[in-house]
C-alpha cells in the first residue's frame, strides 16, 4: 500500500508540474512575442521614413509634369512617361559625366585606401618619436571644415594649372584621417600573441601588413573602402568651385541644370538623380554584409 500510495503521489506531482509550466511560461513567451512586434513596428516606421522620399523621386519622375501638377502632386505616378531616363540621358549627356565621376571616385578611394592602411599600421605598430603627438594633429584635421581649406586649395590648384582636370579634382582628397583612425582601431585589435608569432616567423613589416593584419582587419577595412567611394562620389562643392567646362564636369555638378528644367520638363531632374544614384544603390547592395561587419567589428567579443 505505501509503494502504491508513494507511486499515487509522484503522478500527482508529475501531472502538476507538467500542467503548470506552459502556465509559467506564458507571460515571459507574451513579453518576447511583443518585444519583436515592437521591434518590427519601430523599424517599418523607419524604413517608411527613410523610403518614402526615394519612392516620391520615383514618381515624379515616371509622371508627365503639368498632369501632375495639375493632379496636386499624388505619391503615385500621373500619365508615367516611360522614356524619361532614356530622355535624361541623352538631355544631360550622362554617360561623359558618370565616366569622370566613376574615374575621379576610384582615384580618390583607392588613394585613400592605400594611404590609410600605411598611416594606421604605422601608428598602431611602429614606433618614432612624437608618435602620439602627430597621430593627435593628424585626427585634429577631422575638425576643419571644407570650407576652411577650400579657398586656399583653390588657390594652389590655380597655380598649378589642375583646374578643369582629374589630378585637380583628386589630388587635394588622396588622403583621410577619418581612414586612418578607423583602420589603426582594427589593427589595434589584432593579437599581441599573433604579431610575436609572425616576428618569430621572420616576417617583416610588409609582410606582416600584408600577410597578416590587413586579412584579419579586413572587414573594417572594406567598410572604410565603401565609405570613402560614397563620399567621393557625392561630392559636390569642390567639383563645383574646381570645373568651370561642362565636358569635365561630375554627374552631380551635371544634376542642377537638368533640375532647372522648364516647367513642363520638371521631371527629367529626378530622372536624372535616379540614374546617378544607381552606382552607389549597385555598390550597398553588394558590399552591404561588409560594410555592417565593419561597422560592428569590436562590438560583441566572443
Amino acid at each position: 500500500m505505501a509503494t502504491a500510495d508513494t507511486i499515487t503521489e509522484v503522478e500527482t506531482a508529475s501531472k502538476v508540474e507538467l500542467g503548470s509550466t506552459p502556465t509559467n511560461e506564458r507571460p515571459g513567451r507574451r513579453n518576447r512575442v511583443l518585444r519583436t512586434v515592437g521591434w518590427y513596428a519601430l523599424l517599418s516606421v523607419l524604413a517608411f521614413l527613410v523610403l518614402f522620399p526615394v519612392w516620391m523621386t520615383i514618381v515624379r519622375a515616371l509622371s508627365a509634369s503639368l498632369p501632375y501638377l495639375s493632379a496636386g502632386q499624388p505619391v503615385y505616378p500621373v500619365e508615367p512617361e516611360w522614356d524619361i531616363f532614356s530622355r535624361a540621358w541623352s538631355r544631360g549627356n550622362m554617360g561623359r559625366h558618370l565616366l569622370i565621376s566613376a574615374a575621379v571616385t576610384l582615384i580618390i578611394a583607392i588613394a585613400q585606401l592605400v594611404t590609410s592602411v600605411l598611416a594606421a599600421y604605422a601608428f598602431a605598430f611602429l614606433r618614432f618619436p612624437f608618435k602620439r603627438v602627430l597621430f593627435a594633429a593628424f585626427i585634429a584635421t577631422l575638425m576643419l571644415p571644407i570650407e576652411v581649406t577650400l579657398v586656399p586649395n583653390i588657390e594652389i590648384i590655380d597655380t598649378l594649372g589642375w583646374k578643369n582636370t582629374i589630378q585637380g579634382l583628386t589630388v587635394p582628397f588622396l588622403a583621410t584621417a577619418i581612414g586612418t583612425f578607423l583602420i589603426r582601431q582594427g589593427f589595434l585589435g589584432i593579437p599581441k600573441d599573433l604579431r610575436d608569432a609572425a616576428r618569430l616567423d621572420g616576417f617583416g613589416n610588409l609582410q606582416f601588413l600584408w600577410r597578416v593584419a590587413i586579412p584579419v582587419t579586413r572587414p573594417v577595412i572594406a567598410s572604410f573602402a565603401v565609405i570613402s567611394f560614397l563620399a567621393a562620389w557625392n561630392q559636390y562643392l569642390w567639383p563645383r568651385a574646381i570645373t568651370q567646362e561642362e565636358a569635365m564636369s561630375t554627374v552631380q555638378i551635371i544634376l542642377r541644370p537638368l533640375a532647372a528644367a522648364a516647367v513642363g520638363e520638371f521631371n527629367i531632374g529626378p530622372a536624372a538623380a535616379i540614374i546617378a544614384a544607381l552606382p552607389i544603390l549597385i555598390l550597398l547592395i553588394v558590399f552591404q554584409r561588409q560594410l555592417v561587419r565593419g561597422l560592428t567589428a569590436g562590438a560583441v567579443k566572443g
